[in-house]
């Protein structure tokens, strides 16, 4: 095994563990964080004129937020679980066209969306956490 698997061995390990001992509110955290990394690549991917790259990294970021579109409780959330549904939807049509485009502007408008709804997420007090 050279260097560079064992080192993406590891890495999936480690993602692996942070994922099974990551609570509820961790994941969804988690899941932005990938949002907005993909993004971040697929700029630089534009930037190097990569293409396939770009668009792999894109569609990525697309599918992750419809992990966390799928995560929303429409019932118990109401009408903000429903804006957010909307808010995620608006973002991943944005990130076709950014890819249809090579827009990095839109790629940052997308990455400013998330960072903002991150932004709320991470500062929910420790107490309402873990409600369901």
């Amino acid at each position: 095994m050279n260097a560079v698997s064992a080192m993406k061995q590891y890495q999936q390990v480690s993602v692996h563990s942070s994922i099974m001992d990551a609570s509820p509110h961790r994941l969804v955290q988690m899941l932005m964080e990938g949002v907005l990394e993909k993004i971040a690549l697929a700029k630089g991917n534009m930037t190097n004129n990569n293409i396939a790259n770009k668009g792999e990294t894109i569609s990525k970021a697309i599918a992750i937020i419809g992990g966390l579109k799928s995560s929303l409780n429409i019932e118990a959330g109401g009408a903000l679980a429903e804006n957010l549904s909307h808010l995620y939807d608006y973002m991943a049509n944005r990130l076709v066209v950014a890819n249809l485009l090579s827009d990095e502007n839109i790629l940052d408008e997308v990455a400013g969306l998330m960072a903002e709804i991150k932004m709320g997420w991470d500062g929910i007090p420790d107490e309402f956490k873990n409600q369901g």
